[in-house]
């Protein structure tokens, strides 16, 4: 278990940017040493905002798009194409306009694709696809992400774990069906803890007013079943980055200012 860093921007436009930033060196490091890089991605305003940052920022031609895959920590379970779900979002702002390898963008399944209405199955064909990228280097039914980006719900929310309900209680699956979330849509798929700490680096993004007693609570100790996101953490590393506003409820003595 990684003890949390802190950085706080500005704003949130800032945060993205920076954020942006921090991630095209983290894969291109990954794929100087290693050939390739393995990132999961978060929806959301904040993960989307990142998203924006990176498709507009200059170097992010110095990644390998070819050499990365792409991943995600959760899911809306809707039909292909529905502009709630993550992964539309995600072509729109960014993905579409990049040359990915199609076979390394692992999306979750659509509600309308084989496994119809049955989440839980559609939850298990991605654990399986999980386990078939891992390697006996991986020592486990995932991959080792090299980063993993999760948004902190106002709820202290992180993918579709929320707050005493049965996914963020899993210990043994990897991804799980998810039922009555208490934001719409109910139905989704999300990966569970286990599998979030699987990654060298996670990374929890938080920006606004409304994620500040969030954060505040995630930080201070709080168990992982009342506030998921406390259960979020890296091998390596866990960092969270938050623009002021986020950090609002913390004691300034927590985090150092953020650098220019």
């Amino acid at each position: 278990m990684s003890t949390p860093q802190l950085v706080v921007h500005h704003d949130k436009e800032l945060m993205a940017q920076a954020a942006a930033a921090r991630l095209i060196t983290k894969i291109v490091d990954a794929q100087t040493s290693r050939g390739a890089a393995s990132v999961v991605l978060t929806g959301g305003r904040n993960g989307n905002g990142l998203l924006a940052a990176l498709a507009a920022a200059p170097a992010r031609d110095a990644i390998d798009w070819g050499r990365l895959d792409l991943w995600w920590g959760d899911e809306r379970y809707l039909p292909e194409g529905d502009p709630e779900r993550n992964v539309t979002q995600a072509r729109e702002v960014l993905l579409d306009s990049v040359p990915l390898d199609p076979e390394r963008v692992h999306a979750m399944p659509p509600s309308d694709g084989p496994y119809g209405a049955d989440v839980e199955a559609a939850a298990e064909a991605y654990a399986a696809e999980l386990a078939k990228a891992a390697g006996p280097e991986n020592h486990g039914p995932v991959p080792t992400f090299d980063v993993l980006m999760l948004g902190v719900g106002p709820d202290t929310h992180v993918a579709s774990l929320f707050p005493e309900l049965p996914a963020v209680r899993e210990t043994e699956r990897t991804v799980v069906g998810v039922h009555g979330a208490p934001k719409p849509p109910p139905t989704r798929i999300s990966l569970t803890l286990p599998a979030i700490r699987s990654a060298r680096e996670v990374w929890l993004l938080a920006a606004g007013e409304d994620k500040a007693e969030a954060v505040a609570i995630a930080l201070s100790g709080a168990g992982e079943i009342q506030a998921p996101a406390a259960g979020a953490y890296g091998r390596a590393r866990t960092l969270w980055l938050l623009d002021a506003a986020a950090a609002s409820q913390l004691p300034r003595s927590l985090y150092p200012p953020a650098s220019p």
